[in-house]
């Protein structure tokens, strides 16, 4: 994997211009203006003194201190999941954002988790702008409160900024009948738009893939990148087009400060800038006292209810990212162990991309209502369908499609063992599939439990739909609900790995 793709690693490309995270810094032009870029990030509340949104409003309080104007772009992925957003569906992530003094916020594909009204009702209440060039109502229409692009004036520069949303929201998350066009068409039409319009330089704010932002770069449609989705610390600049994400969660905020020169005046008017490029680390950050002060009336209205134990561990958890999206484990055998109970169905398959928490538990831990919050915050449904054993086997395959590569595809199972070898081509890797010590039948009849996500052909379930639904969209209980109600029944959780899924 490429220093620029490795997740939470700093890459930087070809970088003729000055970088520094930390320590001294060679002298510099100074800018006339600054670029600020915070993306996904989720968690209201600092870890260990590290991210969050008071750190993260802080370093903009400081940046702007400096006298340098300032343009403080969110790249998206905010309003879900948390643990808050379980309950509110994203209510008090507006409450702080628009205590932040945000100039350009892009949806990411986790603010439609909780459906299109919810969406735009938090726009509404938003005082801070989306943009989202290839995003339209179901006529074809811009959305209430949304613009495609706009010239921003930066220290005597016209700056041309064009946001955009992800284009394959549709099968990640629930959007209703908003319809996702292409990034690429999009940042063109508006690029064309923006220089008619006299902007000198330009910047696209997205939420993509790293593939997409690559492509956006070698595109030279644009002058700056700034994008999110893939969590990494990422710099690069190749001469010619700058490309940053700031990792995840506040963690860090990225910002490139613009040197620029000016000739001519009218038609001969000519413009070239250079950047540099600094990491404000959240660790030594001033937290903002205003949104410090929001935060900590959430947590303590969270603490009321969440701070409450319902089971213990005798074995430890993991459900660390890298762990849970490569291979079975404990954790995911109790989820979907407790979705198989819940329902009564004989077999279950949950996507290892909707436990979230990111967390290890030692044994002896005592399980609360927070902890099972975390780990499922999209407020899922339980559902239940009727399917056949091919069904089930193509629903397997599209959980190891990405693999080695971890994936928030990869299933977690109850009821069933699978071996597989990824080595094969994608849809042939599973070599065989038991279900109560016997070979899976391809032409049988088998009741699957899984949640409303996967149902509607999230992360590419779509065989999951083939059959008789019996547990439907509107009608399952709350995922998270139903795994305390399993928790507090065991009382002691003894979940191990037990080779439901073996990977050759």
């Amino acid at each position: 994997m490429s220093a620029l793709t490795r997740r939470k690693a700093l890459g930087v490309i070809a970088a003729p211009a000055a970088l520094a995270a930390t320590g001294t810094m060679a002298q510099v032009p100074a800018p006339a203006f600054t670029l600020l870029l915070v993306n996904d990030i989720y968690k209201m509340s600092d870890d260990k003194g590290k991210g969050g949104f008071a750190r993260a409003a802080g370093i903009a309080r400081a940046e702007r201190a400096k006298g340098v104007p300032v343009l403080f772009c969110h790249a998206g992925d905010c309003y879900s999941p948390s643990l808050m957003s379980g309950f509110d569906q994203g209510a008090h992530i507006v409450a702080m954002q628009n205590k932040m003094g945000l100039d350009v916020f892009v949806p990411g594909n986790h603010e439609f988790d909780f459906g299109k009204e919810n969406y735009l009702k938090l726009v509404a209440a938003q005082t801070y702008p989306t943009f989202a060039a290839n995003l339209r109502d179901a006529s074809g229409n811009v959305l209430p409160g949304h613009r495609d692009s706009q010239i921003f004036e930066l220290g005597g520069v016209k700056v041309g900024v064009i946001g955009t949303t992800y284009d394959p929201t549709p099968q990640l998350s629930n959007p209703g009948d908003l319809k996702f066009s292409s990034t690429m068409e999009a940042l063109q039409r508006e690029a064309r738009t923006l220089k008619a319009q006299g902007a000198d330089i330009l910047v696209a704010v997205v939420h993509a893939e790293r593939r997409t932002d690559l492509e956006i770069v070698r595109s030279r449609v644009v002058d700056i990148v700034l994008t999110g989705h893939d969590h990494d610390l990422a710099i690069a600049y190749d001469g010619k087009v700058v490309m940053v994400e700031s990792n995840e969660e506040g963690n860090y905020v990225t910002a490139i400060d613009i040197a620029v020169s000016i000739t001519g005046e009218g038609a001969a008017r000519q413009v070239s800038w250079s950047p540099t490029f600094r990491v404000n680390d959240s660790r030594a950050a001033t937290p903002d006292p205003e949104v410090a002060a929001i935060v900590k009336g959430y947590e303590t209205e969270l603490s009321k209810e969440l701070d409450i134990e319902i089971a213990t561990l005798a074995a430890p958890l993991d459900s660390r990212t890298g762990v849970i999206r490569t291979q079975e484990t404990a954790i995911g055998n109790l989820i979907s162990d407790a979705i198989r109970a819940s329902t009564g169905a004989q077999l279950a398959i949950t996507n290892a991309g909707g436990i979230r928490a990111n967390k290890q538990y030692a044994a002896g831990y005592k399980l609360t209502r927070r902890d099972v919050l975390s780990e499922l915050p999209f407020g899922n449904a339980t559902i239940m369908v009727q399917i056949t054993g091919k069904d089930v086997k193509d629903a397997i395959e599209n959980g190891l499609g990405p693999a080695p590569q971890g994936s928030g595809r990869f299933p977690q199972v109850s009821g069933l063992t699978f071996e597989a070898d990824i080595k094969r081509p994608v849809g042939q890797r599973v070599v065989s599939i038991t279900v109560e010590g016997k070979p899976i039948d391809e032409a049988a009849n088998y009741t699957v439990a899984s949640n409303n996500f996967m149902l509607a052909g999230g992360d590419g379930y779509t065989s999951l739909a083939r059959g008789r639904t019996l547990i439907g969209l509107t009608d399952g209980k709350l995922m998270a609900n139903e795994v305390m109600v399993y928790l507090r029944r065991l009382g002691t959780v003894d979940a191990k790995v037990e080779g439901r899924a073996i990977l050759k």
